[in-house]
Protein backbone atom coordinates (compact mmCIF):
# COMPACT_ATOMS: atom_id res chain seq x y z
CA UNK A 1 0.00 0.00 0.00
CA UNK A 2 2.66 2.56 1.07
CA UNK A 3 6.44 2.49 1.30
CA UNK A 4 7.93 3.69 4.57
CA UNK A 5 11.60 4.58 4.12
CA UNK A 6 13.77 4.95 7.22
CA UNK A 7 17.08 6.60 6.35
CA UNK A 8 19.78 5.64 8.87
CA UNK A 9 17.56 5.04 11.91
CA UNK A 10 19.51 5.04 15.19
CA UNK A 11 17.17 3.68 17.87
CA UNK A 12 16.20 0.01 17.55
CA UNK A 13 13.01 0.38 19.60
CA UNK A 14 11.69 2.99 17.15
CA UNK A 15 12.52 0.81 14.17
CA UNK A 16 10.85 -2.17 15.83
CA UNK A 17 7.69 -0.18 16.59
CA UNK A 18 7.59 1.17 13.04
CA UNK A 19 8.01 -2.36 11.69
CA UNK A 20 5.11 -3.54 13.84
CA UNK A 21 2.93 -0.74 12.49
CA UNK A 22 3.98 -1.45 8.89
CA UNK A 23 3.12 -5.12 9.24
CA UNK A 24 -0.33 -4.41 10.69
CA UNK A 25 -1.12 -1.74 8.08
CA UNK A 26 0.24 -3.67 5.10
CA UNK A 27 2.99 -1.12 4.39
CA UNK A 28 6.42 -1.99 3.00
CA UNK A 29 9.29 -0.98 5.28
CA UNK A 30 12.58 0.06 3.68
CA UNK A 31 15.60 0.51 5.94
CA UNK A 32 18.52 2.42 4.42
CA UNK A 33 21.93 1.84 5.95
CA UNK A 34 24.10 2.87 7.63
CA UNK A 35 22.44 2.01 10.90
CA UNK A 36 24.10 1.88 14.31
CA UNK A 37 22.38 -1.26 15.61
CA UNK A 38 22.10 -4.88 14.56
CA UNK A 39 18.83 -5.86 12.88
CA UNK A 40 18.87 -8.96 15.09
CA UNK A 41 19.03 -6.82 18.25
CA UNK A 42 16.76 -7.88 21.10
CA UNK A 43 15.40 -4.34 21.65
CA UNK A 44 14.29 -4.11 18.03
CA UNK A 45 12.54 -7.47 18.16
CA UNK A 46 10.90 -6.71 21.50
CA UNK A 47 9.39 -3.49 20.14
CA UNK A 48 8.34 -5.25 16.94
CA UNK A 49 6.94 -8.23 18.86
CA UNK A 50 6.36 -11.37 16.83
CA UNK A 51 5.50 -9.21 13.82
CA UNK A 52 9.15 -8.45 13.11
CA UNK A 53 9.93 -11.97 11.92
CA UNK A 54 7.03 -11.81 9.44
CA UNK A 55 7.63 -8.24 8.21
CA UNK A 56 10.46 -8.88 5.72
CA UNK A 57 11.77 -5.30 5.55
CA UNK A 58 13.78 -4.34 2.50
CA UNK A 59 17.31 -3.49 3.60
CA UNK A 60 19.35 -1.15 1.42
CA UNK A 61 23.12 -0.92 1.85
CA UNK A 62 23.12 2.80 1.06
CA UNK A 63 20.94 5.68 -0.03
CA UNK A 64 22.64 5.52 -3.43
CA UNK A 65 21.56 1.90 -3.84
CA UNK A 66 17.97 2.77 -2.85
CA UNK A 67 17.84 5.70 -5.28
CA UNK A 68 19.37 3.74 -8.13
CA UNK A 69 16.47 1.30 -7.88
CA UNK A 70 13.65 3.76 -7.04
CA UNK A 71 14.50 7.18 -8.50
CA UNK A 72 11.85 6.64 -11.18
CA UNK A 73 9.26 7.19 -8.42
CA UNK A 74 10.72 10.48 -7.16
CA UNK A 75 7.54 12.40 -8.01
CA UNK A 76 5.87 10.34 -5.27
CA UNK A 77 8.66 10.74 -2.68
CA UNK A 78 7.50 12.62 0.44
CA UNK A 79 10.03 13.84 2.99
CA UNK A 80 9.11 14.37 6.63
CA UNK A 81 11.18 17.24 7.96
CA UNK A 82 11.06 20.13 10.41
CA UNK A 83 12.49 22.33 7.62
CA UNK A 84 9.23 22.54 5.64
CA UNK A 85 6.17 24.69 6.17
CA UNK A 86 3.79 22.34 4.33
CA UNK A 87 1.66 20.35 6.82
CA UNK A 88 1.45 16.64 6.04
CA UNK A 89 -2.37 16.83 5.97
CA UNK A 90 -2.29 19.28 3.02
CA UNK A 91 -0.87 16.53 0.77
CA UNK A 92 -2.94 14.15 -1.32
CA UNK A 93 -1.23 10.80 -0.78
CA UNK A 94 -1.63 7.95 -3.25
CA UNK A 95 -1.12 4.22 -2.97
CA UNK A 96 2.51 3.16 -3.35
CA UNK A 97 3.90 6.56 -2.30
CA UNK A 98 7.30 6.59 -0.59
CA UNK A 99 7.24 8.32 2.80
CA UNK A 100 10.76 9.14 4.00
CA UNK A 101 11.84 9.66 7.60
CA UNK A 102 15.35 10.50 8.75
CA UNK A 103 17.42 9.43 11.69
CA UNK A 104 16.45 10.47 15.19
CA UNK A 105 19.63 12.58 15.46
CA UNK A 106 20.06 14.14 12.04
CA UNK A 107 16.82 13.94 10.05
CA UNK A 108 16.94 13.49 6.29
CA UNK A 109 19.86 14.62 4.14
CA UNK A 110 19.12 17.94 2.44
CA UNK A 111 20.37 16.70 -0.93
CA UNK A 112 17.85 13.83 -0.77
CA UNK A 113 14.98 16.22 -0.11
CA UNK A 114 16.12 18.45 -2.97
CA UNK A 115 15.16 15.64 -5.36
CA UNK A 116 11.58 16.82 -4.86
CA UNK A 117 11.45 19.68 -2.37
CA UNK A 118 7.80 20.34 -3.26
CA UNK A 119 7.03 17.13 -1.36
CA UNK A 120 8.80 18.12 1.85
CA UNK A 121 6.18 17.92 4.61
CA UNK A 122 6.08 18.67 8.29
CA UNK A 123 4.07 17.82 11.37
CA UNK A 124 2.99 21.10 12.96
CA UNK A 125 4.47 21.74 16.41
CA UNK A 126 4.87 24.65 18.76
CA UNK A 127 7.99 26.71 18.10
CA UNK A 128 9.58 25.62 21.38
CA UNK A 129 9.68 21.98 20.28
CA UNK A 130 12.54 20.51 18.24
CA UNK A 131 11.03 17.27 17.01
CA UNK A 132 8.77 14.31 17.78
CA UNK A 133 9.74 10.71 18.39
CA UNK A 134 10.45 8.95 15.10
CA UNK A 135 7.91 6.16 15.62
CA UNK A 136 5.27 8.73 16.57
CA UNK A 137 6.03 10.82 13.48
CA UNK A 138 5.84 7.81 11.17
CA UNK A 139 2.50 6.84 12.72
CA UNK A 140 1.02 10.31 12.31
CA UNK A 141 1.93 10.71 8.64
CA UNK A 142 1.31 7.16 7.48
CA UNK A 143 -2.09 6.89 9.08
CA UNK A 144 -3.11 10.13 7.39
CA UNK A 145 -2.03 8.54 4.10
CA UNK A 146 -4.03 5.45 5.01
CA UNK A 147 -7.07 7.55 5.99
CA UNK A 148 -7.00 9.26 2.60
CA UNK A 149 -6.82 5.89 0.83
CA UNK A 150 -8.94 3.79 3.14
CA UNK A 151 -11.05 2.36 0.33
CA UNK A 152 -7.95 0.44 -0.80
CA UNK A 153 -7.23 -0.93 2.67
CA UNK A 154 -8.24 -4.53 3.21
CA UNK A 155 -7.83 -6.65 6.30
Amino acid sequence: MFNIVLVSPRIPQNTGSIGRMCFNAGFTLHIVKPIVFDLEEKKLKRAGLDYWNRLNPIIWESLDEFLQENIKYKDRFFFATTKSNKPYFKVQFQRDDFLFFGSESFGLPQDLMQLNWENAITIPMKTYGRSLNLATSVGIVTYEALRQNFSFFTH
